[in-house]
């Protein structure tokens, strides 16, 4: 009997959950540790939200298998949102389709479409199911450049050109998880060309719409022309609502993709909770201030985050879009790369981040910062981490000293 199972070993050690563990063993022994390593919101969902699944989990019918593909009236409130935020129509029949998140929802795509040897253009860094969905689907990845710039347009004519075989699909993800970068619809406008003239499908992961500040809103792919032909996209009710645990995500687009979707989640499951899918109509058609709400509050965060840390001798890029920042090492520091970096953060200062190294080769010299915990925390963090900076010999004098 072997013990050598064919995907596991294609797994690598998850890098990020040595630093989570060392987090709960930290906690466990009683030490206040600020967390910004897990995107995981502290906030609420809309009260009307949890009301509505209390009242539909009080029916006695609403206990039983619900539908796989989702059921009627949310796929029809995913297609409205469409319309009204980017003026995409969707067919809530055949182009909309319920996930258990984006996250099982990308997996099970995977699964769905992928052949073993295939070749999957991924980014690098990026979100770990982008690849490893497909990996444990047994294809292979070429990794492509997270930044949109010209470098990524000619890593993708490379990857065509001397790829054997040929890639099949290209994952995108913007705003970035965990870069944090942006595009605009020009970008995607060019991709679908791209994905046509090289037959290509499409995977966009959109899980932070709704998280963008400066008031530039993020687009869909769905929004260029003949999107729908070669895309399929991704979106979560976790950040936008605070709904993290509820796991209720959405695939959108191509009906090709969206077909083989549905077809093989019929084979292992039957869907959320009903209840869980009924207030997640309420969150979609009920009141919409809870989204500004919190873009406000996430912005507002990201400005303490980089105020603060500033202050306190840590430079950090303020994000366009997103709950994270991707913030380079200190420099008399980067010779210790990001996972080490982010062990003695959590040691020496309490604070938890996500070592860059855990999203990719190219996420080296990095660590994500979630904004996940209030304002008085954050500075509270960079106070901890202006002090961790002073002993390991960082100068920090040419701050400002307030925090």
């Amino acid at each position: 009997m072997t013990e050598e199972f064919y995907r596991i070993k294609r797994l690598p050690p998850y890098v990020i959950a040595e630093v989570n563990n060392m987090r709960a063993a930290a906690r466990a022994a009683g030490e206040d540790i600020i967390d910004l390593g897990m995107g995981n919101p502290d906030l609420p969902p809309p009260q009307h939200v949890i009301d509505k699944l209390c009242e539909v989990a009080q029916k006695p019918d609403a206990h039983g298998y619900s539908a796989s593909k989702g059921i009627p009236g949310l796929r029809k409130a995913q297609a409205n949102y469409y319309g009204r935020r980017f003026g995409v129509d969707l067919d809530p029949e055949s182009e909309v389709v319920v996930t258990l998140g984006s996250k099982e929802g990308l997996a099970s795509l995977a699964t769905a479409i992928t052949a073993p040897g295939d070749t999957i253009l991924a980014p690098n860094p990026s979100y770990p199911i982008h690849t490893f969905g497909f990996i444990i689907a047994g294809a292979s990845i070429r990794a492509v450049p997270t930044t949109p710039d010209e470098e990524y347009w000619e890593s993708l004519e490379r990857a065509m050109a001397f790829t054997v075989p040929r890639p099949t699909l290209l994952v995108v993800n913007f705003p970035s998880n965990p870069t944090a970068e942006v595009v605009d619809l020009a970008f995607y406008e060019r991709l679908v060309a791209w994905a046509k003239e090289n037959k290509v499908w499409i995977l966009s992961d959109l899980a932070y719409s709704e998280l963008y500040y400066d008031g530039n809103p993020t687009p869909s792919i769905l929004q260029a022309k003949g999107a729908k032909d070669v895309a399929v996209e991704f979106t979560s009710l976790s950040k936008t609502y605070s709904m993290a645990g509820w796991r209720v995500g959405f695939a959108v687009g191509n009906k090709t993709l969206i077909d083989a979707l549905s077809r093989v989640k019929s084979y292992i499951d039957y869907g959320s909770f009903t209840p869980i899918q009924a207030a997640a109509c309420a969150a979609l058609n009920g009141p919409q201030d809870i989204v500004e709400k919190n873009r406000a509050l996430y912005h507002k965060r990201r400005d303490v985050l980089v105020e603060s840390f500033g202050r306190a001798g840590w430079e950090i890029p303020p994000p366009a879009a997103s709950m994270f920042a991707w913030a380079p090492l200190p420099p008399e520091l980067a010779h210790m790369g990001s996972l080490e970096f982010s062990k003695q953060l959590l040691t020496e200062a309490g604070v938890a981040v996500a070592p860059g190294v855990g999203y990719g080769e190219e996420g080296e010299g990095f660590v994500r910062i979630a904004m996940v915990e209030n304002e008085q925390r954050i500075r509270q963090a960079a106070r901890s981490v202006k002090k961790y900076l002073q002993s390991m010999g960082v100068n920090t004098d040419s701050q400002q000293e307030a925090i």
